[in-house]
């Protein structure tokens, strides 16, 4: 069933939650469709000095200087050099009641997924092996998996606490 937004548009029937999916690597991951604000080819970033090194650097998005996160980096990857298919999605975050628009460097746009609730499992529990609370769930989308990302958690401030110092695991 679906239902009417408030704009008149039709939004997606009850129970299924929509992605936008990419690449890191040669793993898919996926952020809610509802916290994309846009997507935008790779374009000049400025480096900031001394800026921690998952901070790719700031972008002047028509007029707004905004902060552009590797994801690769902050999840413990190697760094890749950018290609033609790289991209930078560009999410609006809630933050001390606030929204911020934060940059996020990927590989590769993939596509936007309509997941139904039985299509998305729990994230693992790994015990004390891997910190998965970054991981809102695991979506089965054909053949292969994609990990469902809580954006907000990975590029929140509280990751970057002392009680994370010296941990080698990613991404929080």
């Amino acid at each position: 069933m679906k239902k009417q937004s408030s704009d008149g548009g039709e939004t997606v029937a009850e129970g299924v939650r929509k992605y936008i999916s990419f690449k890191l690597g040669d793993e898919a991951y996926g952020i809610e469709l509802a916290k994309l604000r846009e997507l935008i080819g790779l374009i000049e970033s400025t480096r900031l000095p001394r800026a921690k090194p998952f901070i790719h650097g700031l972008i002047n998005l028509r007029g707004k200087v905004i902060p552009v996160v590797d994801l690769r980096v902050k999840f413990g990857m190697s760094r890749a050099e950018p290609t033609s298919q790289s991209v930078i999605i560009v999410v609006q975050l809630q933050s001390g009641g606030q929204g911020v628009t934060t940059g996020v460097l990927v590989d590769e746009v993939l596509e936007v997924c309509a997941l139904r609730a039985h299509e998305i499992e729990p994230a693992p529990a790994l015990d004390d092996r891997m910190d998965t609370s970054f991981i809102e769930g695991v979506g089965k989308v054909g053949n292969r998996v994609v990990f469902l990302l809580d954006i907000d958690r990975i590029l929140s401030r509280e990751d970057e606490s002392p009680r994370h110092a010296g941990r080698a695991e990613p991404p929080c």
